[in-house]
């Protein structure tokens, strides 16, 4: 379906204004790109969960926001005119109280499945150990020995193809069992908890603040026929200790893992093994630091490409 993507640019002050009166007239989305709030997050003292910014950006003084929603193409020139004109009312109203940049308006056509289009021609079954990735709309002819994990998933992180994931499936596979209890934390798609039951754990608990990645996972499982076997969870982490798992699996950003350190034992068996994925060389030593404190020993620790992964055991 083609939609007109107008973009407004204005500033942090007047976006708020300029995204409701957008949404006045969009049933298809609208959003607010502006670096200062990457800065607040990323200076926040309470909670991060940005573990990568260029140094330049916090530097950056550049008022310029932009804001953006989606017009159908049909009816899209008469609401662009009526979105325009009612920013400029409010502009007027302030009274220049409010500073409302240059309101320099651009619009293009944009089709709404080309990235969807995109993603499916790129990507192909991927071979991770004794794990292959399949996309569902792929007929792939399984091979002895191998497991096949079929993801239809475009909506959540997690395909096998970066490093973190692929690292992370790699080094799971060293340590499930039949007898296996698995815990995904930050599930995304569902890859590593379903990759776990399809190696023969006996059961596996896949958790995720995202409502989109626990939808995903579930319809992944589903697809996988495991589902009978997954408990899925719109968590952060679970919130019952009763859970114990034998392996645990955080594929997640460094400093997101910091966060979970204190967290993370409670869930894990004595003699349980914790894998983690998706961290960069700057916060390598701070991920470690943070589970050693918390009474976990170092393993294993494998690099691939710029990314980390470490294996860790809760001693008895």
């Amino acid at each position: 379906m083609k939609y007109i993507e107008l973009t407004v640019h204005t500033t942090s002050e007047a976006s708020e204004i300029v995204a409701d009166i957008m949404w006045n007239y969009s049933d298809f989305g609208v959003t607010i790109c502006d670096v200062n709030d990457i800065i607040a997050l990323q200076k926040s003292k309470e909670t991060t969960y940005w573990d990568y910014i260029e140094d330049e950006l916090t530097e950056n003084k550049q008022t310029d926001v932009l804001v953006k929603c989606y017009l159908e193409a049909d009816s899209a020139e008469a609401f662009c005119r009526g979105i325009l004109a009612d920013v400029a009312k409010a502009k007027e109203l302030s009274g220049g109280a409010i500073a409302f940049g240059t309101l320099e308006d651009t619009k293009r056509e944009v089709d709404g499945d080309d990235w969807i289009d995109v993603w499916k021609k790129h990507f192909r079954p991927i071979h991770l150990g004794k794990i292959v990735v399949v996309p569902e709309w792929i007929d792939y002819q399984k091979q002895e020995g191998e497991q096949v994990v079929l993801l239809d998933s475009n909506m959540a992180f997690g395909t096998g193809e970066h490093e973190t994931t692929s690292s992370c499936v790699e080094l799971m596979q060293e340590y499930v069992t039949p007898e296996s209890v698995c815990i995904d934390v930050g599930c995304g798609s569902g890859i590593l908890g379903i990759s776990a039951l399809k190696l023969g754990a006996k059961k596996a608990y896949l958790t995720d603040i995202d409502e989109i990645a626990v939808k995903s996972a579930l319809h992944n499982c589903e697809l996988n026929g495991v589902a009978e076997r997954a408990v899925v969870a719109h968590s952060n982490l679970l919130d019952d200790t009763s859970v114990q798992g034998d392996l645990m699996m955080a594929n997640i950003t460094g400093e997101v893992l910091v966060l979970l350190a204190p967290s993370i034992p409670k869930n894990l068996k004595k003699d349980g093994v914790l894998v983690l994925s998706g961290i960069i060389e700057s916060r390598l030593e701070m991920v470690k630091s943070a589970y050693e404190s918390v009474g976990l020993t170092l393993v294993k620790e494998r690099k691939k490409g710029e990314w980390y992964a470490l294996v860790w055991k809760h001693n008895a």
